[in-house]
């Protein structure tokens, strides 16, 4: 379906495509193009052309490669954000450097990304096909235009960036799940202002978190000290070679540690265990890590509910449970579980998030005992806990 405007009228989501292959620029296009609710409305070969067409056609979305000459994506990204704010969804490499590139675009203000693989766009043309356009249509409707995400200012003039070497990219479906598309985005309404919470002799806290997470989780954890009392889990929805990039990217910025969880991790305070893509992660009483493969029944791996369900059975109101911007609904069932123990659950207001789907998820199901901003969130967590 397309985007519903303010006044309810429909709307075709327009696509600017920007890649230097033309093979790929072209298969983009066709793809989107063959849905009636997606019109393709330029493309472009390299960064600066992709400023200019954003600036001249006022796409609703863009994708964009990130290895290009003149100017890369993520450069590109940053300015586009800065002069005409843009939902952008990053084609990226299933590699270590693909994930360090790939969340350096999502720190410049992407919004998600889809690994890329010109073998599946030939091989599998109806699961890329239903998976693109699903992308397109989810973040067609996120807050980035309005977002708290506010990224970096660009320089003045940036250099050009020399042309890069090729690479090979690995656009692997079954690994980036299709996610039910959130509701269209109302009006943002001022930021929630729950009071300030109790402190508790919390024994976890955990994370559960999708589409805009990556941001949102390095800016709550940076807020929180060396010292902090309480172990901590992340769930976050990311393909298996993007995690262990990404805990080493969390570890380098925060005062604790974070590492890409393994079994049989022991919790403790002061340490972050980053859920590895493409298995699920469970706590014990023990203060224990389990990790399991991945259930191909389930849409997510990892998925918020299991580990918010494994934690509400060995932890029981000793839980302060934290559900951050992304699609869909996952955690909120984990988070009955919690709640019915008595533990205490929080979510991310709408205003600052990216995508308000979990979020919005755990409050329409009454589930949420504080509502704060992004920005507030990792000062309340210490609040909390210390």
């Amino acid at each position: 379906m397309g985007r519903a405007s303010s006044n309810g009228v429909f709307m075709v989501v327009k696509v600017l495509v920007v890649d230097d292959s033309g093979f790929f620029r072209r298969r983009v296009s066709e793809i989107l193009s063959a849905d009636t609710t997606i019109q393709v409305v330029g493309t472009a070969t390299n960064g600066k052309e992709a400023i200019d067409q954003a600036l001249a056609l006022k796409p609703d979305v863009i994708t964009m490669d990130y290895e290009m000459p003149m100017m890369d994506g993520i450069t590109a990204v940053r300015h586009i954000m800065q002069r005409c704010p843009t939902p952008v969804l990053m084609f990226s490499s299933l590699t270590h450097e693909g994930a360090r590139v790939t969340l350096d675009a999502l720190d410049a203000g992407a919004v998600d990304f889809l690994p890329k693989n010109f073998e599946d766009i030939s091989r599998n043309p109806d699961k890329v096909r239903q998976l693109l356009c699903e992308k397109v249509h989810s973040i067609s409707r996120s807050n980035r235009r309005v977002s708290a995400y506010s990224a970096p200012a660009p320089a003045a003039a940036p250099s050009p960036a020399p042309a890069p070497t090729s690479s090979s990219s690995s656009f692997n479906p079954a690994l980036v799940r299709s996610t039910p598309a959130p509701a269209p985005a109302r009006p943002t309404p001022a930021s929630a202002s729950s009071p300030s919470p109790k402190r508790k002799a919390y024994k976890l806290v955990a994370i559960g978190t999708s589409t805009g997470g990556p941001v949102a989780l390095q800016r709550v954890l940076t807020q929180l000290p060396a010292n902090f009392p309480a172990p901590i889990v992340l769930i976050q929805h990311m393909p298996a070679a993007f995690t262990k990039a990404f805990a080493e990217r969390l570890d380098k910025l925060c005062n604790i540690s974070v590492k890409e969880a393994e079994d049989g991790d022991i919790l403790r305070p002061g340490l972050a265990l980053l859920a590895p893509g493409g298995k699920q992660m469970m706590v014990d009483g023990r203060g224990a890590v389990k990790i399991l493969p991945g259930d191909e029944r389930l849409n997510y791996k990892p998925c918020v509910d299991i580990t918010f369900g494994s934690a509400a059975k060995s932890y029981g109101d000793k839980v302060l449970a934290v559900v951050l911007t992304g699609m869909g609904a996952d955690g909120r069932e984990g988070a009955r579980l919690l709640k019915q123990g008595g533990s205490a659950i929080w979510a991310q207001d709408e205003a600052s998030c990216v995508i308000y789907g979990m979020p919005m998820a755990i409050v329409k199901a009454d589930l949420a005992d504080a509502v704060y901003s992004l920005d507030d969130i990792g000062r309340h967590l210490t609040e909390a806990c210390l």
